[in-house]
C-alpha cells in the first residue's frame, strides 16, 4: 500500500469500528470490546507507519475533488508534515490506552456499548482533523467532536450534573463555532481556496486582503474548542462525564484541535500583528487564572482541569509568539503527561470511592493500596511541574525560549511586547502550576487517618497503561534532538536564563506549598474529622468516618464548597481563594450578563405567543362560533315567531328610515 493510502485508513478504521459497534451492541455484545480496540490499535500501528515514511521531511499530499460548488472547490485532500505525523501518533496511541482503560472502568456498564462506539467516533473526528488537507473536511471533523463530546459527557446522563455540563459544553463551543464558520469563509473567498496549501501560498504572497478580521475570527472558535479564556468555562464542568473522556478529550483531542489548527495555519495569523496580541493577552490571562483557580479546588479531577486549560495557554502562548514548533511539542508531552493524570486519578478515585482531596487527605494508605498509580501520578506531576529531566521540563522550555527570542526583538512574525506578555505570565504559571501539582501530590498520597477502604484489587487494564504513558512523560524530552526536525525549526534546545528561571519558579512553588502542608499539619496537631470537612444534612450523625468512607454515604456532601482547614492552597491564596475556587465568578458573570437576559427575552416571547397571539386566534374561532349558537337558536321551527320576527325588523326598518329622511331634511 501506498503512504496515502495508509494514511486514509488511519481515521477511517476508528469510523468502522465505531459503526460496527452501535450496529452489534445489543445484538452480540461480545464483539463490542474488540471492535472498540482493535480498530484503534490498527489506527495507531498505521499512524506510526505514516509517521516513519514522513520521517518530518517533505509533507505528504494528495486530494480528490470532492464536489464542484460553483464558486471555491472542495477537495477530499491530505496535508501531513512532520507534526501532523506526530500528532495523529499521540491520537491513536491516547485512544488505544483509554479504549483499554474503559474495558475495566466501565465493565459493569450497560451502555458501554455505545461510550466505545462513541469514543472511536470520537478518535476518527479528531484525526480527520489531523490529517486534513482541505478546511471544509477539517470543520466536519470538528463539528463531529462536538457532537461526541456532547454525548460522552452527559453519559452519567441521569445526574444533573452531567445533563447540564454536556449541554454547556455544546453551547460554549458552538458559540466559537458561529465566527469560526465565518472566519473560513472569509478566508476561502480571499485565498480563492479551502486547500491548506493553497491558502499558505496565498499568505506568502500578500493575497489576504483582511487578514486581522479573518484571524480574530479564526481565534473565537479555537478559544471555544482549546477552552481559553473567555470561553473556557465549559471544561472544567465537563468532568462529570466518566474519567477515560476526560483523558482523551483533555490529551489528544476536542481541545488539542484548536491549538492544532493555529499551529497549521500559523502563518495567517503571524500576517496580523493585532491577532498575535491578542493571542498573547488570551494565553497570558488564561495560563495564569487557570492556575490560580486549580489552587483551590477539592475535586482531583477539576484540579486537573483547570491545568489542562492553563497548559492550552502556554501552547497559545508559543503560537503567539509565532513558533508552531515549540507549541506542538508542548502539545505532545502535554498529552503523554496529562493523559496519564487523568487515567491515574480514575485509578485514585476508584480505590478512595470519592473525588475529593480532602477526604483522600484523610486516608493513611493509598499509596500502599495503589502503587502503580503512586509512582505513576508522581512521574506526570513531576512532568507537569516542569522538573528536569521528564517531558514537561523540555517542552515549557521551549515555549519559554520562543518568548523570550520575541521579547528581545528576535522575532519576525510576532510583536515584542506579545514575547514579553507570554514570558512573564509562563513564568508566573510555571510557579503556581508546581504549587497546585505538590498540592495534589500531598493530599492525595500523604494522608493521615484511617485505612481506605478496600473496593478490590485494581484491574490489570487499568494499571498496564498507566505505565505505557509514563514512559513518553519520562523520555519524551529526551528525545529532543531527534525530534527538532519534525517541526521545521533548528532547536528545541532549552537556554540556560530560561532553563534556570523556569525550574528556579517551579522549585520555589513547589517548596512553599510543601512548607504550608507541613505547617498546617503542625498546628493542627491531630487529624482533622472528616465531618468536620463535609457535614451534609443527610448524613448520618452516627455514622463513623471508616463507614461513611465504604459506603459512600452523604457525610462526604458537597466538599468542594467545604472549607479544609489542612489544604495549603487556603494558606497560599489567602483572601483570594474563595474567588479562585469558584473560577472567579465567571459562570454567575455569564449568567448575569447573557443567560438571564436571553431567558427573560424567551419568557417575554413565549407571553407573548401564549396571551397576546393565541388570544387574538382564539377571538377568531370564538366569534363565529358565538355566531352560529345565537344564530342557531334563532332556529326554532315555529313560524309565528318567524312572522313575528320579519314584522318587528320591518317596524326597526321603518322607524330607521323616517329618521334619516328627518335628519337629511
Amino acid at each position: 500500500m501506498t503512504t496515502t493510502t495508509l494514511a486514509v485508513l488511519v481515521p477511517l478504521l476508528p469510523f468502522l469500528g465505531a459503526v460496527a459497534g452501535l450496529l452489534l451492541g445489543r445484538t452480540a455484545p461480545g464483539f463490542v470490546r474488540p471492535l472498540a480496540i482493535l480498530p484503534t490499535v490498527a489506527a495507531l500501528a498505521l499512524a506510526i507507519t505514516v509517521a516513519v515514511h514522513q520521517g518530518g521531511g517533505k509533507s505528504i499530499d494528495a486530494a480528490t475533488r470532492l464536489t464542484p460548488t460553483g464558486s471555491v472547490p472542495i477537495d477530499l485532500a491530505l496535508h501531513i508534515d512532520g507534526f501532523a505525523a506526530l500528532v495523529a501518533v499521540l491520537v491513536t496511541v491516547v485512544a488505544t490506552c483509554v479504549q483499554v482503560y474503559s474495558t475495566a472502568y466501565l465493565r459493569d456498564d450497560p451502555r458501554y456499548a455505545s461510550y466505545a462506539a462513541l469514543v472511536s467516533l470520537f478518535t476518527s473526528a479528531m484525526l480527520v482533523v489531523v490529517y486534513s488537507g482541505d478546511l471544509m473536511v477539517l470543520l466536519v471533523g470538528w463539528e463531529i467532536m462536538g457532537i461526541c463530546s456532547y454525548f460522552l459527557v452527559g453519559h452519567y446522563w441521569e445526574t444533573p450534573e452531567a445533563r447540564a455540563a454536556s449541554l454547556k459544553a455544546f453551547l460554549v463551543t458552538k458559540l466559537g463555532d458561529v465566527p469560526f464558520l465565518f472566519g473560513l469563509f472569509a478566508l476561502a473567498a480571499d485565498a480563492g481556496t479551502f486547500r491548506i496549501t493553497g491558502i499558505l501560498e496565498a499568505v506568502a504572497t500578500g493575497g489576504l486582503d483582511h487578514p486581522t478580521l479573518i484571524a480574530l475570527l479564526l481565534v473565537a472558535g479555537v478559544a471555544g474548542k482549546s477552552a481559553q479564556f473567555p470561553l473556557h468555562t465549559w471544561l472544567p464542568d465537563a468532568m462529570a462525564g466518566p474519567t477515560p473522556v476526560s483523558a482523551l478529550i483533555h490529551a489528544a483531542t476536542m481541545v488539542a484541535a484548536g491549538v492544532y489548527f493555529v499551529a497549521r495555519l500559523l502563518p495567517v495569523f503571524a500576517a496580523s500583528a493585532a491577532a498575535m496580541t491578542v493571542l498573547a493577552v488570551m494565553a497570558a490571562v488564561t495560563m495564569v487564572g487557570s492556575a490560580l483557580a486549580a489552587l483551590a479546588q477539592d475535586d482531583i479531577k477539576r484540579v486537573l482541569a483547570y491545568s489542562t486549560i492553563g497548559q492550552l495557554g502556554y501552547m497559545t502562548g508559543a503560537l503567539a509568539v509565532g513558533d508552531r514548533g515549540a507549541a506542538v511539542f508542548h502539545l505532545l508531552s502535554h498529552g503523554a503527561f496529562k493523559a496519564l493524570l487523568f487515567l491515574g486519578a480514575g485509578v485514585i478515585i476508584h480505590a478512595a470511592g470519592t473525588n475529593s482531596l480532602a477526604a483522600m487527605s484523610r486516608m493513611g494508605d493509598l499509596p500502599k493500596r495503589i502503587p502503580d498509580a503512586y509512582w505513576t501520578m508522581t512521574i506526570a506531576l513531576l512532568a507537569l511541574a516542569a522538573i528536569p529531566p521528564f517531558a514537561g521540563f523540555f517542552s515549557k522550555e521551549a515555549v519559554l525560549v520562543a518568548a523570550e527570542h520575541t521579547a528581545l526583538g528576535d522575532s519576525a512574525t510576532s510583536p515584542s511586547g506579545a514575547g514579553w506578555i507570554v514570558l512573564i505570565a509562563g513564568l508566573l504559571t510555571a510557579l503556581l502550576t508546581a504549587a497546585y501539582a505538590t498540592r495534589l501530590w500531598l493530599l492525595a498520597f500523604r494522608g493521615r487517618g484511617p485505612a481506605a477502604p478496600d473496593h478490590g484489587k485494581q484491574p490489570l487494564a487499568m494499571s498496564a497503561v498507566l505505565w505505557v504513558l509514563a514512559v513518553p512523560s519520562l523520555a519524551l524530552g529526551l528525545a529532543v534532538g531527534q525530534l527538532a526536525g519534525w517541526f521545521d525549526v533548528t532547536s528545541l534546545t532549552p537556554s540556560v536564563t530560561t532553563a534556570v528561571l523556569g525550574t528556579g519558579v517551579a522549585l520555589v512553588g513547589g517548596i512553599m506549598t510543601y512548607a504550608s502542608w507541613r505547617a498546617l499539619r503542625y498546628k493542627a496537631g491531630t487529624n482533622i474529622p472528616l465531618g468536620a470537612v463535609a457535614a451534609h444534612p443527610d448524613a448520618d450523625p452516627a455514622t463513623s468516618e471508616e463507614e461513611a468512607i465504604a459506603t459512600h454515604q452523604a457525610a462526604y456532601g458537597d466538599i468542594a464548597s467545604a472549607p479544609d482547614p489542612g489544604d495549603p492552597g487556603r494558606l497560599l491564596l489567602g483572601p483570594l481563594h474563595r474567588h479562585a475556587a469558584t473560577g472567579f465568578h465567571l459562570d454567575a458573570l455569564y449568567a448575569a450578563l447573557f443567560v438571564r437576559p436571553v431567558k427573560g427575552a424567551a419568557e417575554l416571547v413565549r407571553f407573548l405567543d401564549r396571551e397576546v397571539v393565541d388570544t387574538y386566534v382564539r377571538a377568531a374561532g370564538t366569534l363565529p362560533r358565538w355566531l352560529g349558537i345565537a344564530v342557531r337558536r334563532a332556529q326554532t321551527g315555529n313560524v309565528q315567531t318567524y312572522l313575528a320576527a320579519l314584522l318587528a325588523g320591518s317596524v326597526v326598518l321603518a322607524i330607521a328610515a323616517v329618521l334619516v329622511a328627518a335628519v337629511g331634511a
